[in-house]
């Protein structure tokens, strides 16, 4: 098989089990606590991680981990896996998930934000017509269509998806910046994280075992949304020929992830969803074209 062909195939893989998560996240939420869902699901991810690491022989790498590795792994793994999924999870518990899941795909459009902010990038007219294309889009979704008069329909909801898109924008940034093996450092963030979830269900949850239902979830989230499929994702950008050729197939996880809402988790998709989601997917693909139209 061909080094593209085995690339796509990975990526598609990868694209479609993402597509999964918002529907598998509605479900759980329904038999669990959003805290105790983290945690489960966290503990499921380190697990593969583990596994993962074990196999490709890099535990020698985490042994010579410096003091200042294991810093910066803890203050990642705050961001994510803790931080970014606590504010995630409360929002698709209080939101639809035609609603979060589309508000949580603006990450991209809040990285140019915040590289302006931190990174000190300079503001071209693309990202501003980006940031403006997808903030329409943002306005649709939570006033479910009606933008003139403003009327939000949950707007703590719709700040909680947003701001789990700033967590995974901030987080990327300060990720991009650590050179380590990108696996090993997945481990150890989820390491941490995991440590700071139990401590989070620990004062404000409930620990108890799972119902069936929600056991499922736990283990479907924790290898599919957290764990393995950052490592399928990896090695389809690794065989690739370039990026570009695989990465625009995530333009079509959101939409696949509707369709997967309105049959598995049964809510009736609103026109304003979609005509949101296209909106802010047209954000960030006018971003995307900025960035690669900078680095020609």
């Amino acid at each position: 098989m061909e080094r593209q062909t085995k690339a796509y195939l990975y990526a598609v893989a990868t694209v479609v089990l993402w597509s999964t998560v918002a529907s598998a996240f509605k479900l759980t939420l329904a038999h669990l606590g959003f805290l105790e869902m983290l945690l489960g699901s966290s503990i499921v991810s380190l697990a593969a991680l583990s596994v993962i690491v074990l196999a490709q022989g890099k535990l020698a790498v985490i042994a010579k981990s410096s003091t200042n590795d294991i810093a910066r792994s803890a203050f990642l793994g705050f961001l994510n896996p803790f931080l970014y999924y606590v504010i995630l999870f409360k929002a698709y518990s209080v939101l639809p998930a035609q609603e979060a899941q589309p508000l949580n795909w603006t990450w991209p459009i809040m990285l140019v934000l915040l590289s302006i902010a931190i990174l000190k990038q300079p503001i071209r007219w693309l990202n501003v017509l980006a940031v403006a294309i997808s903030f329409s889009g943002v306005l649709v979704i939570s006033t479910r269509g009606d933008v003139l008069a403003l009327r939000f329909t949950n707007l703590p909801g719709a700040l909680l998806a947003l701001g789990s898109s700033v967590i995974w924008a901030l987080y990327w940034i300060y990720n991009v910046k650590d050179g380590r093996d990108e696996i090993v450092k997945l481990l150890l963030n989820f390491a941490f994280g995991s440590v700071f979830t139990l401590a989070a269900v620990i004062l404000f949850g409930d620990i108890r075992v799972p119902p069936a239902a929600a056991l499922v979830g736990v283990l479907w989230i924790g290898l599919f949304e957290m764990g393995i499929t950052f490592v399928t994702w990896l090695k389809a950008l690794q065989l690739s020929r370039t990026t570009a050729q695989v990465s625009n197939l995530v333009y079509a996880a959101p939409f696949f992830s509707l369709f997967l809402i309105r049959y598995i988790v049964g809510e009736e998709i609103l026109p304003s969803t979609v005509v949101g989601l296209v909106l802010i997917v047209a954000g960030v693909i006018v971003q995307q074209y900025a960035s690669r139209a900078e680095g020609a």
